[in-house]
């Protein structure tokens, strides 16, 4: 073989080789069938690849398919940063990863679209992959409004819009559901069925969707009470299905009066004095014409009300509504109220003036009423019950009897009808002074308060003797003198004398004034020299038995010591009287002086405020 030969040969073997590399080379990528993401937030498309056998120059690029077009939107070469395309819908907004993802920031719901990840591998050829961009946001609150439309009438032939339901700014586009009574109503948009609904759909320019959807019927007087709500149901990420309810309406449905009913509204008994509401009303709508009467004339009411204020008895008789619906002359509307009104008389009294009787002497009044139903007579002084047969009789008379006395008239059926009527008693006498309270004070020459109360009439003039500053006032029948004076030796002596006097006669008491009870306070005196006894008396909550039996226990822990002290003297302890307790009294002026021995038996005397104990 020469040398032309050969090297045709190697040309020929050379790209034998090459083809058949080329064959064998592959470019496989990778992408996710979708990626989903809420609208201005950040969306990322991965993208993977492989290239086999590999190869150094690969070029990654994105594109968008719009109508069937391809568009590219950003490219990177390996070893370089990756670009954004100008003049695209995601200029911008747009970036590709390091491992080749697409990032697309502040997503708009017109980024729904196809997305290409292409790969161009020199020799290895192109792959490609195919993903979808799904871009959510949630609706608005759907409102549900009525027609601006007059009232429906029952019994058309025609169906009656009821309410048009709107929802703004969802994506993807968002379905209304209707419901009656909380019950979903099927969707249907045939106008020749008589509940059908006509839906709408607007694309705003932020490419966010409207959507609308009337409900019209013909309703039957079954519906007069029916609520009406519409639902929106949206999509959102990881296939969530969710809910937006709007709020509520009722239709305003005419339908003609089939029956009426009249009735009193007063829930209690009606007496004589009250607000009386008569109420007469149809089944119908709107509520035709009204007209009432009593005993057969003319009464005046208002609407579908007929209000009497502050009944008297003659208002009592047989009340009558009549209703004329002219959409049903055929109907008889019309009811009855029979209006019964409890009334009580005012009460008599007998003797009606007041009375003024001398103490002792007997005293009566009558009482009488008349009513419309069983009725009681009382007599009370304040809450006090004295006679339920309208008879007050009071024998013999004294001073607590005199004031005021009530005779009141009731109805137990009827709350709140009751007369009353009330006379006074005044009883004369000579004045009567009630038993005094001593006065006390803590030292003499201190001021001291005295009180002296007295019943009688004509009101009883005070003496005080001896006298001091005095104020008089009067409690229920009786008069109080209250006099303010210091106590002087004289009046801890003789007391202070009360005259009480009228013109049927006297009265008079001594008032003692003493020194207050200081028992309790010597106690703590002759307590007070053992500091550990005086921090107990003055702990809140001390007990006088706690105090003593501490007192107790430090006196024998004291008598053991002197008993071991007179056995190391003596052999015996000797017997005898032991001394009584002396206790030498000063002049008492403002304070009160104890002196005691230092025997043992006298200082637990002392200490106990008790005599010590005698001999055996």
């Amino acid at each position: 073989m020469d040398g032309i030969s050969f090297g045709r040969a190697s040309l020929l073997c050379t790209l034998l080789l090459w083809t058949m590399q080329v064959c064998d080379a592959v470019v496989n990528v990778e992408v996710a069938p979708k990626v989903e993401v809420r609208k201005d937030e950040t969306a990322k498309l991965p993208c993977t690849y492989t290239v086999s056998p590999a190869f150094s120059e690969t070029l990654v690029e994105w594109y968008i398919e719009n109508q069937e077009t391809r568009k590219r939107v950003a490219f990177r070469s390996q070893g370089s940063e990756g670009k954004g395309d100008d003049g695209t819908p995601l200029s911008g907004r747009v970036s590709i990863g390091d491992d080749s993802s697409l990032v697309i920031t502040s997503v708009k719901p017109s980024d729904e679209l196809t997305f290409h990840c292409q790969v161009t591998a020199g020799p290895a050829g192109v792959g490609e992959g195919r993903t979808m961009l799904k871009v959510f946001h949630p609706p608005e609150k759907p409102e549900l409004t009525r027609p601006s439309s007059q009232a429906i009438s029952v019994g058309q032939t025609t169906s009656s819009e009821i309410g048009i339901c709107e929802t703004k700014n969802g994506h993807p586009q968002p379905r209304i559901i209707w419901f009656k009574d909380g019950q979903p109503l099927p969707e249907v948009k045939d106008k020749n069925e008589k509940t059908y609904m006509i839906p709408s759909v607007v694309k705003e320019a932020s490419g966010l969707f409207t959507g609308r959807s009337a409900l019209n019927m013909q309703p039957t007087k079954a519906d007069k009470d029916s609520v009406f709500q519409c639902v929106v149901e949206y999509s959102m990420p990881d296939n969530q299905i969710l809910q937006k309810k709007s709020n509520t309406i009722t239709i305003n449905l005419h339908y003609p009066s089939e029956t009426a009913t009249f009735k009193l509204l007063n829930a209690e008994p009606v007496k004589e004095g009250d607000k009386v509401t008569m109420k007469c009303e149809t089944d119908g709508n709107p509520q035709p014409e009204f007209d009432f009467s009593k005993d057969g004339n003319p009464v005046r009411g208002e609407g579908g009300l007929l209000t009497l204020k502050s009944v008297k008895r003659s208002d009592a008789g047989v009340y009558v509504c009549t209703a004329t619906d002219f959409d049903n002359l055929d109907a008889d509307l019309g009811g009855k109220v029979q209006l019964s009104v409890n009334y009580i008389d005012p009460v008599s009294v007998t003797p009606a003036e007041p009375q003024v009787v001398m103490l002792g002497d007997k005293v009566e009044w009558q009482c009488k009423t008349k009513a419309s139903a069983s009725h009681t007579v009382q007599w009370k002084k304040g809450s006090t019950v004295l006679s339920q047969d309208g008879t007050l009789s009071i024998q013999e008379v004294t001073y607590d009897k005199a004031g005021e006395y009530m005779c009141v008239g009731a109805v137990p059926s009827v709350p709140g009808l009751v007369a009353e009527a009330s006379v006074n008693l005044t009883v004369k006498g000579k004045p009567m002074i009630e038993t005094p309270a001593k006065g006390e004070v803590g030292k003499e020459g201190d001021m001291v308060t005295l009180k002296c109360s007295s019943y009688g009439f004509p009101a009883p003039q005070f003496t005080w003797t001896p006298s001091g500053k005095e104020s008089v006032s009067v409690e229920g029948t009786k008069v109080v003198s209250t006099v303010h004076l210091k106590a002087t030796a004289e009046i801890m002596k003789d007391g202070v004398t009360c005259q009480v006097s009228n013109e049927h006669g006297t009265d008079s008491q001594k008032l003692m004034v003493s020194l207050k009870d200081i028992g309790n306070s010597a106690n703590r005196v002759l307590l007070s020299g053992n500091p550990v006894l005086k921090s107990a008396d003055s702990q809140q909550g001390g007990s006088s038995g706690v105090v003593i039996a501490v007192v107790v226990c430090v006196l024998l822990l004291l008598l053991l010591v002197g008993l071991i002290y007179f056995l190391n003297k003596k052999s015996k302890l000797p017997c005898g009287k032991k001394d009584k307790k002396e206790v030498n009294t000063g002049e008492v002026n403002n304070d009160i002086v104890v002196e005691m021995k230092t025997d043992k038996a006298n200082e637990e005397a002392g200490l106990l405020n008790k005599r010590p104990p005698t001999e055996q």
